[in-house]
């Protein structure tokens, strides 16, 4: 059943694994024929714009409260409905003229206790973190010799070590698409030699001595094992024990559960209505779920806020576009991408997928806004690149083809919809991300502010421009 919250008394019905990034490719610059028409009639609009986004920092305090609050959001929990009612009395407190909520049925895992030990040739405890979806271990727990590879294809070189051991994952991290191959297959690789357990080196470029979870996945055709994230430290260490030709015995015990039943939550969809063609959408939003882990203050909520927080600035500063601006919290994105599944479905199944002029998501952290990365026609791209430049009052900023951040969106991009990222600086995003360092205080205020200031005005201006972009 779909929740509807209106201050309008008319009606509007809404008919209704994946990587973190779709493509990526180096950025392109193309002349565009009549971007100067563009960049003259709006761009006093996108000053004030980034004027108003910039002169505040209500975003990032919105972030910390949200995060501070409701910080272990995973699909199934209370807190992650908790959150979704929070952000409801928010939106109709902003004013938001149309909110309303789709019923989305979701995975629901719960970690339980959980531990790691070094058994040989000491004894001491190991900080772990088990993966998003890892079957538990027996009662006992898994004790058993480590077998420690760098790559899958060393993993195949030493199979024949593998039947009996728990295998330790010391991948290098050359980047996240590369490593996060290791957390996704990894316990599926090393079940197929017979390992009765995964540890994986956590998955970040500067590790802090603590673990990273994530999702991951099995295979029917094979038998599923426990998996774990330890720090990268911990990792090398068993290496080194396992170079000596003296590898580490360790001791690995799991609650973890996947419920037979689904749980049900939400996604969460506000609305300014067109002024002349309200049929035609620009969504905008992020992923309101989060790990059960730290605070989810990156890996989200920041994507939630920045993208909420636009709306509502274009809502305050009189701003109707002539199409309307959809707000999406997608739930479930971190472990099973349920809600951008089924809102892709409605909007398929509706008719209305059709009338989505872009779709934009937030889901990369929110540091010092660079550009947008988008996926979609060329004649779309020469389209939105003098809009763009019309974000030089802040920085000069970037237009490339590919986009980051975009899991929720991808069902979308998969029909035809032309898709949007923020880029933003990265370089540290991938220390906190997954892990109990994500909390408010890696954000830094003016940052989350020219986030928003970026968001708003590529929103605003695709939603009321003269002309569709084509698919």
């Amino acid at each position: 059943m779909t929740i509807c919250y209106r201050r309008f008394t008319f009606l509007f019905l809404f008919g209704i694994v994946t990587p973190h990034f779709i493509m990526s490719q180096p950025a392109v610059s193309r002349e565009l024929p009549g971007g100067a028409d563009i960049r003259e009639q709006y761009e006093e609009i996108a000053r004030k714009i980034i004027r108003e986004a910039t002169e505040t920092h209500r975003g990032y305090d919105r972030i910390a409260y949200m995060s501070d609050y409701f910080p272990h959001r995973l699909s199934g929990s209370k807190m992650l409905e908790d959150a979704i009612d929070w952000t409801l009395e928010e939106l109709e407190r902003d004013g938001i003229p149309v909110i309303y909520t789709q019923d989305v049925e979701v995975p629901h895992w719960v970690r339980g206790n959980e531990s790691a030990s070094l058994v040989y040739p000491y004894a001491s405890d190991l900080p772990m973190l088990g993966l998003g979806g890892s079957v538990r271990t027996p009662s006992e727990g898994i004790t058993a010799q480590t077998v420690v590879v760098e790559s899958f294809e060393e993993l195949e070189e030493r199979r024949d070590e593998v039947p009996g051991k728990i295998v330790v994952y010391n991948q290098p991290f050359e980047n996240y698409g590369q490593a996060v191959q290791y957390r996704v297959w990894g316990a599926d690789r090393a079940a197929q030699y017979g390992a009765t357990g995964v540890l994986l080196r956590a998955v970040t470029p500067n590790s802090m001595g603590h673990p990273h979870t994530g999702g991951l996945r099995y295979s029917d055709d094979v038998p599923r094992i426990p998996a774990a994230s330890i720090s990268a430290e911990d990792a090398m260490l068993l290496h080194r024990f396992d170079q000596r030709n003296d590898p580490a015995t360790v001791t690995l015990y799991m609650e973890a559960e996947m419920k037979a039943d689904m749980a049900l939550s939400r996604n969460v969809i506000a609305e300014i209505p067109g002024s002349e063609k309200p049929e035609e959408i620009v969504v905008i939003g992020g992923h309101i779920d989060s790990w059960d882990v730290g605070h989810g203050a990156l890996d989200d909520a920041s994507g939630v806020v920045v993208t909420w927080e636009a709306l509502r600035l274009i809502l305050e500063m009189g701003l109707q576009p002539r199409r309307t601006i959809r707000l999406v919290f997608w739930t479930n994105e971190e472990n099973g991408v349920m809600g951008g599944r089924a809102y892709r479905d409605k909007v398929k199944e509706s008719g209305e997928i059709d009338q989505h002029q872009l779709a934009f998501e937030v889901d990369f952290g929110v540091f010092k806004p660079l550009g947008y990365g988008f996926q979609g026609s060329d004649k779309a791209f020469q389209m939105l690149k003098p809009i763009t430049e019309l974000m030089s009052p802040l920085r000069s900023m970037h237009l490339r083809e590919g986009a980051y951040g975009t899991v929720d969106i991808g069902p979308l991009q998969r029909e035809g919809v032309p898709v949007m990222g923020l880029d933003v600086e990265t370089e540290k995003y991938f220390w906190y991300h997954h892990s109990a360092k994500d909390t408010i205080d890696k954000l830094d205020p003016d940052e989350v502010a020219e986030c928003i200031a970026a968001v708003a005005v590529m929103a605003y201006i695709v939603a009321d421009m003269p002309g569709r972009l084509p698919w």
